[in-house]
């Protein structure tokens, strides 16, 4: 994957298109990113002995293609390429990872 803990993104498509945030884990087996306030899931909780019920809101993770990274150095979203283990933007040149 191309992406990494931390990184800034933009969501595609979906809901949440346009919304910015932070990559919080990044599941490489399933292609999938959990992104910092970007979708939000309600799950209706039963009472029990630690918990007194409602609802809860969750974030879920998302597909990997619904997200680009936002080149630090630009500002804008970005197609990545890798060189050597580096990764560079494609639209300034220059290496996203610091050294």
């Amino acid at each position: 994957m191309k992406l990494k803990k931390g990184d800034q993104v933009v969501v595609l498509s979906g809901k949440d298109a346009g919304k910015k945030g932070k990559l919080l884990k990044v599941f490489p087996k399933t292609q999938k990113v959990l992104v910092e306030g970007i979708n939000i899931k309600k799950k209706h909780q039963r009472p029990t002995q630690k918990f007194g019920g409602g609802i809860i809101e969750k974030q879920a993770p998302m597909p990997a293609a619904k997200v680009q990274l936002i080149c630090p150095r630009c500002s804008k979203a970005a197609r990545v390429s890798r060189n050597d283990g580096r990764r560079f933007c494609k639209k300034c040149k220059e290496g996203i990872d610091k050294e």
